[in-house]
Formats: structure tokens, C-alpha cells, sequence
């Protein structure tokens, strides 16, 4: 998907910016799906492939340049590459996730379907389990950067904020200015499973 960069979050949230262009092999945007800045919702509300010669200085202001050429020359990607315009406004409300991670009331079936969607990730993924251990490690470290926390678990730092990222989308995890914190949706399924703080270390005592 698009990468919002401080530059274009800042943008398109004030109303400066209303389009982007990005080199993609595929379309990684889809017009009429609503997307996260890292600081607020936007919708893509048309999403075109467009060749270089037929970007208008029109275009460029409305993207944050002052000319095309500038434009052009911040594209990333293979020159070969086709060249997609993406035009967006901001969205009213929330982020839906953070309404998700603030409920710290859980049903059984929230917990049930928050285990089940737990082990299709751990089966889907090459490292095997690792959704628990995660949520513990971050329950535990709180504001800890990602660094040490890869570091911890012998993975790359990219691939840790990767799948810490997933666990967001459910909910369970909050990103801080450095490292993260267990939400409270994420510490009421830790507790109701016998995985909140503490427990990791009672296994690794265990042993």
C-alpha cells in the first residue's frame, strides 16, 4: 500500500495535498477504501495510471511540488514502471483500531475469535508460534524500542514491527512514540487466556 510519509500525512490531512504519485508493478490502492496516515484516515477516492508527459503543474502543486520536474524526480521505482495517481481527502472520526484496542470488556466469543485468528497466524507463519510470545514480550516492555525487542526473539527489527503490526489490526497492541503497549483489548485476552504479564517468565522458570 501507499507509504504516508510525514510529508504527505501532514498534507492531506490540512488539505494542501489531494493527489500522490507512486511507480508500482501493481496498484497497491484501491479507490473508495478508506487508509491510515499513521495520523488520521484518508479515503482514496480515485486511483489511475497516468503517463509522465501528461502530469499538469496542476497536478504537482496539488501533490506538494512546485513543478513537475520536481515531481518526477522524487518518484521512486524503475523508470519503467507504470506511474499511478492517487487522489485522496481526509475522513472524518476515528481510527477504527483504537476504538477496537479501548474495549477491555471481551465476550467469550471475542476471545474465541481473537484465539482463533491468533493461530492462523502462527500457522501461516515460517517462524511457527509466536503471536503469544509477542503479546507477552510487549506486555512486559512497554515503550521498549523495537530494536531491543527483535534483538530478544533473534529477528530482524523490520520483521518484528511486521507482525506487531498485525496484532494491531486486531487490536491488541498500541504503537508508541518508541516501542509499544499492550491495549486494553490486548491485556483482557492475555488475562482471560493465562497470558498477561509475568507469564513468560513463570515458564521460562518452569523449565
Amino acid at each position: 500500500m501507499v507509504q504516508f510519509e510525514p510529508r504527505l500525512r501532514r498534507g492531506i490531512l490540512d488539505g494542501s495535498i489531494t493527489l500522490a504519485f507512486r511507480r508500482w508493478h501493481r496498484h497497491q490502492v484501491v479507490a473508495g477504501h478508506q487508509y491510515r496516515t499513521g495520523e488520521g484516515m484518508v479515503l482514496a477516492e480515485t486511483v489511475d495510471i497516468v503517463r509522465p508527459s501528461d502530469i499538469t503543474a496542476a497536478d504537482a502543486r496539488a501533490a506538494g511540488y512546485p513543478d513537475v520536474a520536481a515531481l518526477l524526480a522524487d518518484l521512486r521505482g524503475e523508470p519503467e514502471l507504470p506511474v499511478y495517481r492517487i487522489s485522496f481527502r481526509p475522513v472524518d472520526g476515528p481510527d477504527p483500531r483504537d476504538q477496537l484496542a479501548a474495549t477491555a470488556a471481551l465476550t467469550q466469543e471475542d476471545a474465541a475469535a481473537i484465539a482463533s485468528r491468533l493461530a492462523r497466524m502462527d500457522a501461516a507463519s515460517k517462524k511457527g508460534p509466536w503471536t503469544q510470545a509477542v503479546l507477552r514480550q510487549i506486555a512486559e516492555q512497554p515503550g521498549v524500542v523495537s530494536t531491543v525487542l527483535a534483538e530478544q526473539i533473534g529477528w530482524e527489527r523490520p520483521d518484528y514491527k511486521l507482525h506487531v503490526r498485525r496484532l494491531k489490526e486486531l487490536g491488541l497492541t498500541i504503537s508508541l512514540d518508541v516501542g509499544y503497549k499492550i491495549s486494553p483489548r490486548g491485556a483482557a485476552y492475555l488475562a482471560g487466556s493465562g497470558g498477561g504479564p509475568g507469564a513468560a517468565r513463570q515458564e521460562s522458570a518452569a523449565r
